[in-house]
């Protein structure tokens, strides 16, 4: 495997990031600077960044159905809970791909595949995720169009969304909206309909490319077949 994908799967940074580490001199083989970019890494090797042994275990992913007020992270230096309390003590390194806010339930991956989560996170590689919202104030046609045609938020572009109104409630005045977006910036849904005069009162992600929810119930988590890996990856691909 070349050196590059061997960090990258290994969770040290994405293949370019990979590479920009090995030419500035801070990757070794065997106690050996490499800036070979081509080199191929051997059974037995011994790869180390920054003086640190690097081993690229087995790859696994895991789907969540995360509930609210779970941390997003691997660890809280605050002792909150994290998505982890909720997933088994295996030996493999897993992390979040991405993140849910505190306050956000639903779809979440995890894996120790560093070079599957710079894909899926990436916007330019377009992953659709599907997110079901409820909002204050009465959704409409009239209202949700900004989030059709592309919105400016912190500065940053952000590609057209599809939505569709699910439910209204005229007496506590509220909407429940699906809505599908490709990035996955920081709060991004919820400064959305926040920029239409729609803040979010409850958040909950319920697809993410191909996969979905059924069958999970909130807190659990399952491993993610071949199958929809492959399915995954070629959402990228698409």
């Amino acid at each position: 495997m070349r050196i590059n994908k061997f960090l990258a799967h290994a969770g040290v940074a994405s293949r370019r990031k990979a590479e920009e580490l090995i030419l500035s001199g801070k990757v070794s083989v065997n106690n050996v600077i490499m800036t070979n970019l081509a080199y191929q890494v051997e059974a037995g090797d011994r790869v180390e960044v920054n003086g640190i042994a690097v081993y690229n275990e087995e790859p696994v992913y895991y789907m969540l159905n995360k509930p609210r007020g779970y941390i997003s992270s691997s660890s809280d230096d605050k002792g909150r809970q994290t998505v982890m309390d909720l997933l088994p003590k295996g030996k493999e390194r897993i992390y979040p791909v991405g993140r849910l806010d505190w306050d956000t339930s639903g779809l979440l991956l995890l894996t120790n595949d560093g070079e599957f989560t710079n894909l899926m996170t990436h916007p330019r590689h377009g992953v659709e995720k599907v997110y079901i919202a409820k909002v204050e104030g009465q959704a409409n046609k009239e209202n949700l169009r900004p989030l059709t045609l592309g919105m400016t938020i912190d500065g940053k572009k952000i590609s057209p969304a599809r939505y569709e109104i699910m439910r209204q409630d005229k007496v506590k005045n509220s909407s429940l909206v699906s809505l599908t977006i490709h990035e996955g910036q920081n709060h991004q849904v919820k400064k959305m309909f926040a920029a239409v005069g729609l803040p979010v009162q409850k958040l909950s992600r319920v697809q993410y490319g191909p996969l979905n929810l059924e069958g999970l119930a909130p807190g659990r988590y399952r491993r993610l077949s071949k199958k929809e890996v492959s399915q995954l990856m070629n959402a990228v691909k698409q």
